[in-house]
């Protein structure tokens, strides 16, 4: 992952949009309809502020991504690649189990619950409460982008499935359950790439 910053993040945060807002769609929905500002132009404005800082969390998240992308590809020897993916696997599929993520989760499935104790007045609430649910968005999902980037190098099937997995566990009534079925589907994983190690590389060339 050698690009220059600027071209990685508008590529990041484009993917991030297209990965993210749909799980998304039911706390924009509803904060929509709760935008009281008068005229229909002012109001979508202040839903489409809402949005962007949503989706700016996101892009600087990019940055620790593409800074962590720039050390791994100077340290990492490449015999230690299956290992690297390995420990994201790992890391990603234990992180479901934690009590960070459980807390993320239920905010990220409970938009009415999160819009009445987080609703702020002006335009300046519209900034506050776009960072906070991106901030809550990012603990649920960051382990998840991790494995996006390390083990699945960006490719275009592994966003795709990792957006649908993310819309699973946020949205459908059972996704608290795949969630952790997720997890252990990950920890799985990473042991099986420790077993076998040409997987790794077999994962990436699929996805």
């Amino acid at each position: 992952m050698g690009t220059a910053v600027a071209p990685f993040l508008g590529s990041w945060t484009l993917m991030m949009a297209a990965m993210m807002l749909p799980s998304a769609a039911p706390m924009i929905l509803l904060h929509r309809r709760g935008v009281s500002a008068p005229g229909r132009i002012q109001s979508e404005l202040r839903t489409a502020l809402f949005i962007g800082v949503y989706l700016l969390v996101w892009a600087a998240a990019g940055v620790g991504v593409w800074i962590g992308a720039r050390i791994t590809d100077a340290l990492l020897p490449m015999g230690a690649r299956a290992l690297a993916v390995a420990a994201i696997l790992l890391l990603a599929g234990v992180y479901q189990f934690t009590p960070l993520k459980t807390a993320c989760l239920r905010v990220c499935r409970s938009p009415m619950d999160f819009l009445l104790t987080h609703w702020y007045p002006g335009l300046r609430g519209e900034l506050r409460l776009g960072l906070e649910h991106g901030i809550y968005c990012l603990g649920c999902c960051w382990a998840l982008m991790v494995v996006f980037v390390g083990a699945g190098a960006m490719g275009l099937l592994w966003a795709a499935v990792i957006a649908l997995a993310v819309f699973i566990e946020k949205v459908l009534p059972r996704g608290v359950a795949f969630g952790r079925g997720m997890g252990i589907a990950l920890i799985a994983g990473a042991a099986l790439v420790v077993t076998r190690p040409e997987i790794a590389q077999s994962l990436v060339g699929k996805m």
